[in-house]
């Protein structure tokens, strides 16, 4: 079969991918930049084509290939920095509605949030729009709603990671007696692939949960009890929902709006109360701590498929990354080491690929804490987003408080955009060029200052460029990984 996948780039999506394409499907994948779609490995397999489209965008470039059978909708803008992100998912699933009208497409099939409550948070109440509207033309809808999903890279998983990893006592708001019935990102691919063209499912909504009722503090002890960790949590009824969404912001790696928006739907239980479809397909969900030690065994294989922290939110309009990809040269400061390669050019061009994360960035690594914490304070992403993958990457993929807007491994040349709170823009490229028979490390640190408050702010660390961009690229060429 032909199956569309929207959200192809995010966090679902790429677990969803090669579970198709196991089954036999030819797959169209949805995306709003062609170039940061990964290349190599399962994403140059013959089953996949691309359609590259915004669906914040009424017009769209390309015809919709012909043959599709059933389409996934997998895109979700919670994070986004737009206040309005409610309006952005209708606008969303309103054009993708209008895309496929006339298709022949047979069934949609839509990833969407518990909502049994009666009093829904914004984003549980956009999640119920969003079904409303794709549910509301002649091609049959499958809904499958679950709460949290725990997986490696998951933003529920990472999140309660962080706190359990980082806090031996945590003081936390009463939210933490919020029910779910928490599910593993295994058990949502298969629920997923099940229904597709299955008639049974057809103009029907499930909701999906694990086998446990679990309150957020449960989850947490639990979390802690498979890692080894003895915690203790303080609950205190008086914090407001603004601080409860600081102490995300500070302690974990979201940013403080997604921190704002788990707020308000942590107040609301998502308990499945639909869920045959675990009769239907003949799925036994795994619960909660096995769940948790499935993903720890995907993080010690260097095995993670995609993080939540990679996805793009919808606030980007699809020219983000040719915005920045040509690196500007007028008005611009910039800071070049050229070193010379004397030894195995493969090896540095692997701890070229390898930089940041847990590796970090080969010298003075206290003081790019200190810069992630800085930035933290004033309200960026921080380092914490660190990597997925502590050997690979792609274009588009976050690196601690960078973006990856190209990563051209077979011409050695990886290029990186500063996500930090900055006065201008930045850029950092890697690059290793051939000459008079000789290999050559290129490292490039590139600022458009805007303003007198970016030059002053680049002139008040041009002392520490010396030291940190000089060791730098001495070190990516002489570090060799200890082999134990």
């Amino acid at each position: 079969m032909k199956i569309l996948l929207t959200g192809a780039t995010g966090y679902i999506g790429k677990r969803l991918l090669p579970v198709l394409l196991e089954n036999g499907h030819e797959v169209v994948c949805c995306v709003r930049d062609k170039n940061r779609f990964p290349t190599g490995g399962i994403y140059a397999q013959p089953g996949i084509s691309l359609y590259e489209v915004d669906f914040l965008n009424d017009k769209v470039a390309e015809k919709l290939p012909a043959g599709i059978d059933a389409a996934y909708y997998l895109i979700h803008s919670m994070s986004a920095d737009s206040g309005d992100f409610e309006k952005m998912e209708a606008v969303s699933a309103r054009n993708f509605m209008n895309l496929i009208a006339d298709s022949g497409i047979k069934q949609i099939i839509y990833l969407g949030g518990i909502t049994n409550s009666k009093e829904l948070s914004k984003h549980l109440s956009s999640r119920k729009k969003v079904e409303e509207i794709l549910g509301g033309s002649a091609i049959p809808l499958t809904a499958v709603k679950a709460g949290i999903i725990v997986g490696s890279g998951s933003a529920s998983f990472e999140i309660i990671r962080d706190l359990v990893e980082k806090l031996p006592l945590m003081v936390t708001p009463k939210w933490l007696t919020t029910k779910s019935k928490p599910i593993a990102i295994r058990n949502i691919l298969e629920f997923l692939s099940g229904v597709l063209l299955n008639e049974k499912t057809f103009d029907r909504s499930f909701d999906v949960g694990g086998p446990e009722v679990l309150t957020y503090r449960q989850m947490l002890l639990q979390f802690a009890e498979v890692r080894g960790l003895k915690r203790y949590i303080l609950t205190l009824p008086v914090m407001t929902p603004k601080l409860s969404s600081y102490w995300l912001y500070f302690v974990t790696s979201t940013s403080f709006k997604l921190a704002a928006n788990l707020v308000n739907s942590m107040k609301v239980d998502v308990v499945p109360e639909n869920n045959e479809l675990e009769q239907m397909l003949g799925i036994k969900p795994i619960s909660y701590k096995e769940a948790v030690s499935l993903a720890f065994q995907k993080i010690e294989q260097n095995n993670v498929v995609s993080s939540w922290t990679d996805s793009f939110v919808s606030s980007y309009s699809n020219s983000y990354m040719i915005e920045h990809i040509r690196i500007p040269k007028a008005g611009c400061f910039t800071d070049r080491r050229q070193k010379e390669i004397t030894e195995d050019v493969d090896q540095v061009v692997e701890n070229i690929w390898s930089i940041g994360g847990r590796r970090g960035w080969y010298y003075g690594n206290w003081m790019w804490k200190l810069r992630g914490f800085m930035d933290k304070m004033v309200g960026g992403v921080g380092l914490r987003r660190g990597r997925t993958n502590a050997h690979s990457i792609y274009s588009g993929d976050t690196l601690d408080f960078w973006r990856v807007l190209a990563a051209d491994k077979p011409n050695k040349r990886l290029l990186l955009y500063a996500e930090m709170k900055l006065p201008g823009e930045a850029w950092l490229e890697f690059k290793i060029v051939s000459k008079d028979s000789k290999n050559y490390l290129m490292q490039t640190a590139t600022f458009r200052p805007k303003g007198l408050l970016g030059r002053l702010y680049w002139y008040s660390v041009l002392p520490f460029h010396f030291f940190v961009f000089e060791g730098m690229v001495k070190n990516v060429i002489g570090y060799r990984e200890e082999v134990v």
